[in-house]
């Protein structure tokens, strides 16, 4: 019988956004399996207590304060996580902010600051660490999005018009790096139990939201680590270009 393998070993990963959230989850996920981890979050106390977390439990991890919408924070995170912890070869692009404001009143400063997060930021962040993953002819590439990004949302159109960007700039990169070795693919959670998400909706949108959820829960971040664990796997090699959403 043919054989699949899902086993991961001998790599190397960096999760931007990683000092919360689905970030933190899915840095501790990795984790899990003796990956070592690099952290980039903005809040150097979230990085400093992520990281500390995983080198307790005798994994080898390295953290850094970093804005992913400028491009030599990021710089200085794939270096440093490259000089500590070797090549990357696995991105997870994890770091987003909701801003709500309607269209009619929201500042230009909002606009930008939710696109340099949201979207910039996969952007310069995949553009980092491509060089070294198309060099080993291997790299998997998973960015966090929404079914937002497709649907919409009052108030949030600069949060959905991100999500939306991540969406096509996954198709599009997964074509032009395919023949490379490299993956690149995103999720889209369902209402995540997130710090963001508590802090960009109402408590009565909340719970009307996860009455309305599949088995009536709030989706929790570690919901999204199995997914992540077999997209960077060899069981998902042919897995390219994909947006995948789950919970309804």
């Amino acid at each position: 019988m043919p054989e699949v393998r899902f086993h991961v070993s001998g790599r190397v990963a960096l999760v931007t956004g990683g000092g919360s959230g689905i970030g933190r989850a899915i840095a501790l996920g990795l984790a899990g399996i003796g990956i070592p981890v690099g952290i980039g979050d903005r809040d150097p106390d979230r990085v400093a207590n992520v990281t500390r977390e995983i080198q307790s439990a005798g994994v080898r991890a390295y953290g850094l304060a970093a804005d992913v919408g400028q491009i030599a924070d990021v710089q200085r995170l794939v270096a440093g996580v490259s000089e500590h912890l070797g090549p990357i070869d696995i991105l997870a692009n994890c770091a987003g902010i909701f801003p709500r404001s309607s269209v009619v009143e929201m500042p230009e400063a909002e606009w930008d600051r939710a696109m340099s997060t949201n979207i910039k930021g996969v952007f310069l962040a995949s553009q980092a660490v491509l060089p070294g993953m198309i060099a080993r002819k291997q790299g998997r590439i998973i960015s966090i999005t929404s079914g937002l990004g497709t649907t919409g949302v009052p108030r949030g159109s600069h949060y959905a018009a991100s999500k939306g960007g991540i969406n096509a700039f996954t198709r599009s990169l997964s074509k032009e790096v395919a023949d490379q070795g490299i993956n690149v693919n995103a999720i889209a959670p369902g209402l995540t139990d997130t710090p963001m998400m508590r802090g960009a909706n109402t408590p009565e949108y909340i719970a009307a939201m996860t009455k309305s959820m599949p088995g009536g829960r709030l989706g929790q971040p570690e919901d999204v680590v199995g997914l992540v664990l077999f997209l960077i796997s060899e069981g998902a090699k042919d897995i390219t270009g994909q947006v995948i959403t789950f919970r309804g």
